[in-house]
């Protein structure tokens, strides 16, 4: 029932009728990959060849570092069982990873992997990205949180729009930040939004409903549905997966 909420919030804002509506964009696959269907992902981020994923639910966290080829974690570090983990960012030779409902937030040395500090934070931790001067993170509201990249205080909560109208709470999870841009998922829905990070409003829809073949939906348990967005800068490529789900897909968003 909350899922059907959810989605019901989402197309009756997509769907008014409105000069102003933002251009849906579609994923075009350029190569797939396999994922753990283990990994409940929470949190993705590429860097310099690797990809680092932070995986959720009590007793199952971790983080980890994960050969693209195989799929196969190559580092697999399981946090304590009191911790659901969430997001993921680097800043420079850190690496900061979210908890849920823990208030709190993991730093642990890059590349090595060790973990070097505990933040505390108020209120919930979903998704985290950086664009190179300050962290943005959702926290389960209609808002992304501003955050000093040092020290991890708020500086300022931003409200994310759509057409004009505040989004609904409970859609932004998984973030990744890209030039002007934040992409975030939008949890328990197909689609992934493109924020303008200046505004907080979202200029695009990404509708990534084609990524799984029916066949493929039904083999999931309930709550696996699409979250983990990473950028490669190189190649100018994004990967993006779901939790639990079995491919992990290298794209190009594309208007139809």
């Amino acid at each position: 029932m909350f899922q059907r909420i959810l989605i019901s919030s989402l197309c009756a804002l997509i769907c008014l009728p409105s000069l102003a509506q933002p251009p849906v964009l579609l994923p075009q696959v350029l190569n797939t990959y396999p994922h753990d269907t283990s990994a409940f992902t929470q949190g993705l981020l590429w860097h310099e060849g690797a990809l680092y994923e932070s995986t959720g639910l009590r007793g199952r966290s971790s983080l980890r570092r994960v050969d693209i080829e195989s799929g196969i974690p190559e580092v697999n570090l399981p946090l304590d069982d009191a911790y659901f983990a969430e997001g993921l960012e680097r800043v420079g030779d850190r690496l900061i990873q979210l908890t849920w409902q823990s208030g709190r937030a993991f730093v642990y040395d890059f590349p090595s992997l060790e973990l070097i500090e505990t933040i505390e934070y108020t209120g919930e931790g979903w998704g985290l990205c950086s664009d190179g001067r300050l962290l943005f993170m959702s926290d389960g509201s209609s808002y992304l949180s501003l955050r000093d990249q040092d020290s991890f205080e708020l500086i300022f909560r931003g409200a994310v729009t759509l057409d004009g109208q505040l989004i609904p709470p409970q859609l932004l999870n998984e973030l990744e930040c890209v030039g002007e841009h934040i992409y975030a998922n939008a949890w328990n829905t197909d689609y992934i939004f493109r924020i303008d990070k200046y505004t907080g409003a979202i200029n695009a829809l990404i509708d990534a409903s084609g990524l799984l073949s029916d066949a493929e939906r039904a083999s999931l348990s309930p709550g696996s549905v699409l979250n983990g967005i990473a950028y490669n800068p190189q190649s100018q490529t994004f990967y993006i997966t779901g939790k639990n789900w079995g491919a992990l897909f290298e794209v190009v968003f594309i208007q139809p």
